[in-house]
């Protein structure tokens, strides 16, 4: 009697266990998938995955035959070697860039006066600033949908800590943005002017304006509009130095990464794999802004 229990017990989880653990793989957010976060940011969900990062030698040889500006033929080899990066967690990645509206929402939480969002760093440059004054209004135009400009790398990083996130690696950046095929742009590999905010441009524009220019998980405007604060610190070597699985950047530096094209500025700027080389964490103007990551707990 004990026996035929016994076996049919094990039949019985012969198509429980299955069943449960395609329940499970059900449950799991999908490439694209979207959500609010807990102050009502929409997100998207990246999957883990691989992806080639940076530029090769043919895509830089190809790029200097179309006579970029100096300047930014300068930073071509910042984008090498190409290398294969990992990510092997997903994440959730803000769909649009931190607007105007939502950086409020963190000022009038006593975001500038709380010391638990900064880092010590942040928090040092903070004391010698008038909180009252901040953010930075250097965009005349400067509406709720807007992208949140004129901000340090230390506001944003204090910010995307507020939130429960972080900013995200340079890596996580280009992988939502390129997706496993490693496209040139967002929406693939040729240009488009009409489907970002760069070229010509005169000013910054709501976010989410260029619907067709999104990024393989639906990101928006990750060519152009603003350019966006990421975590990693600059390093020239580092690429030829990264580890695969979750890189995330060298442990210090004096320049912080900036990723994706600027409105007014050119195509070669607005590629996913461009990685602007200038800029320290207590810069600000009003091209740059920034998204939010954070960690994805079904994982």
């Amino acid at each position: 009697m004990q026996s035929r229990f016994l076996k049919l017990c094990l039949l019985a989880c012969l198509f429980v266990v299955p069943f449960y653990a395609l329940a499970q793989e059900d449950d799991m957010p999908q490439a694209g998938d979207t959500r609010l976060d807990d102050t009502g940011i929409e997100q998207v969900y990246v999957p883990a995955g691989c992806f080639m990062m940076g530029s090769s030698e043919e895509d830089i040889a190809a790029l200097n035959e179309q006579n970029p500006p100096a300047w930014t033929q300068k930073a071509f080899a910042y984008e090498q070697p190409q290398h294969e990066v990992c990510l092997t967690k997903g994440y959730w990645i803000d769909k649009y860039e931190v607007t105007v509206a939502a950086f409020r929402a963190f000022v009038e939480a006593d975001g500038y006066t709380t010391q638990e969002y900064w880092s010590d760093n942040g928090w040092q440059w903070l004391q010698f600033q008038d909180i009252e004054k901040m953010p930075l209004q250097c965009v005349e135009d400067n509406q709720d949908d807007f992208p949140q400009v004129c901000i340090t790398w230390y506001e944003a990083d204090a910010y995307a800590k507020w939130r429960g996130g972080s900013l995200p690696t340079e890596a996580q950046w280009e992988f939502a943005a390129r997706g496993p095929e490693a496209r040139i742009y967002p929406w693939g590999n040729d240009w488009q002017p009409e489907l970002a905010n760069v070229v010509d441009s005169e000013g910054l524009k709501s976010v989410g304006s260029y619907p067709d220019g999104i990024s393989w998980v639906g990101a928006h405007d990750m060519a152009g509009n603003a350019m966006e604060w990421v975590q990693d610190w600059l390093g020239r070597e580092y690429y030829s130095e990264s580890e695969r699985d979750d890189p995330t950047g060298p442990e210090e530096g004096s320049r912080k990464v900036e990723k994706g094209g600027w409105w007014g500025a050119n195509p070669f700027v607005a590629r996913s794999a461009y990685r602007h080389y200038e800029d320290s964490p207590t810069y600000q103007d009003h091209h740059i802004g920034f998204r939010v990551v954070s960690v994805a707990e079904e994982e």
